[in-house]
């Protein structure tokens, strides 16, 4: 028997009902738990999401290598342009992928309170580089 029986993806930020509101329309996800100081959201496929509050969280810098990227959320779409509406009409934002020669079929953003994550279609097909 597994001693760990489940996970869940933390972010820190300094708002998390707000980020939540994010994430949920993004998602398409529902509060499952909701605390003083955090909320956790659940998308119909399962994915578990919770936004922890940090009132000194500062966000990553990627791509710039200061304050690099520790971590981040990778979304699987059907339209990326479509989704890339959704995102901004959400308040997140476009972010550079530092190279403009790799695939299309993968985007970069940040949500509204600065955390990466990207969205693409279909299977990765190279390593990260750098």
């Amino acid at each position: 028997m597994a001693l760990v029986t489940t996970g869940v993806v933390v972010l820190d930020c300094a708002e998390p009902e707000k980020l939540a509101e994010f994430y949920k329309e993004l998602l398409g996800a529902e509060e499952a738990d909701a605390h003083a100081n955090r909320v956790e959201i659940r998308a119909a496929d399962g994915f578990r999401l919770a936004l922890r509050r940090d009132a000194n969280a500062t966000a990553p810098s990627w791509p710039r290598p200061e304050n690099s990227l520790q971590a981040h959320l990778e979304f699987v779409v059907d339209d990326l342009d479509a989704v890339e509406r959704l995102i901004v009409g959400l308040g997140g934002r476009p972010m550079e992928a530092g190279d403009p020669s790799g695939p299309a079929e993968e985007r970069g953003y940040a949500d509204p309170a600065g955390h990466s994550f990207t969205v693409r279609r279909g299977v990765p097909t190279a390593p990260k580089q750098g």
